[in-house]
This record gives C-alpha cells, sequence and structure tokens, in this order.
C-alpha cells in the first residue's frame, strides 16, 4: 500500500512538471517567448498573402518554426532597456478554395523584450537550419 502510494505522488509530481503551460519566471530572460510566437502566428495568418484564401475560416496550416536563435544586444539597445531578443523564422503552407494545400510561405521576426514587454518587427530572411544571415 505504501509504494502504491509513493508511486501515485511520483506519478502526479511528473505530470505537473511536464504540463504545457509556460509559467512566466522573473529569472529567464526569454519567459513570454512562447505567447509571443503564437501572437506572430496570428497575425501571419490573419494577414500574410499566402493565407488569403480562407478554408472554414482558416488561411494557413502546417506551421512550423524553423529556428530560434538569441542575439546579441548592443549598447544602443541595451540603453534602451532590452535585456533579452531572439530572431525567428516560420513557415506555413496556404491553403486553396477547394481546401488542398496552396503555396508554401515564410515570415522572420526580431522578438525584443524591455521592461518586461516583448515588441516584434521583421527581420531580413534568415537560414531555416542555423537561424543565422543569408
Amino acid at each position: 500500500m505504501i509504494r502504491f502510494a509513493v508511486a501515485a505522488s511520483i506519478a502526479a509530481l511528473l505530470l505537473s512538471a511536464c504540463s504545457s503551460g509556460e509559467k512566466a519566471d522573473s529569472s529567464d530572460p526569454y519567459a513570454g517567448q512562447d505567447q509571443q510566437i503564437l501572437a506572430w502566428r496570428t497575425d501571419i495568418e490573419a494577414n500574410h498573402p499566402v493565407c488569403a484564401t480562407k478554408v472554414e475560416g482558416k488561411g494557413c496550416q502546417d506551421f512550423q518554426v524553423m529556428c530560434k536563435a538569441a542575439q546579441e544586444i548592443d549598447a544602443a539597445e541595451t540603453a534602451k532597456g532590452v535585456t533579452a531578443q531572439f530572431v525567428a523564422a516560420m513557415t506555413f503552407a496556404g491553403r486553396n478554395p477547394d481546401g488542398s494545400t496552396g503555396n508554401s510561405g515564410s515570415s522572420f521576426a526580431i522578438f525584443s523584450k524591455a521592461n518586461n514587454t516583448w515588441t516584434r518587427a521583421e527581420s531580413p530572411p534568415v537560414n531555416l537550419r542555423t537561424c543565422g544571415p543569408v
């Protein structure tokens, strides 16, 4: 009986550790980046030309973040309060009116965190495997 209780406690602990919710950790400079990636995806879905044809309310599918890489913060950015910065690349596929897969698309963005607030700006294209400049 005691073994069962210990095993159940360990299982519950492991499940809670694996939960998908991201907790904001003030010691993690990149806390909150997952929400920013989701917001970026939503913006792509609404505004990217490849996603213009909507099928059942969705214009694109198969979104994949191909790479994310921390970026060096220069003195000017530090003076503006930037504490974290990364570049990311996302690929996706449009949809045809019949629901089949349409044209492929990609988007590139740089995310900067200052005063615990993330901002996003377009980035020049990067290598999809390394996130380095092309």
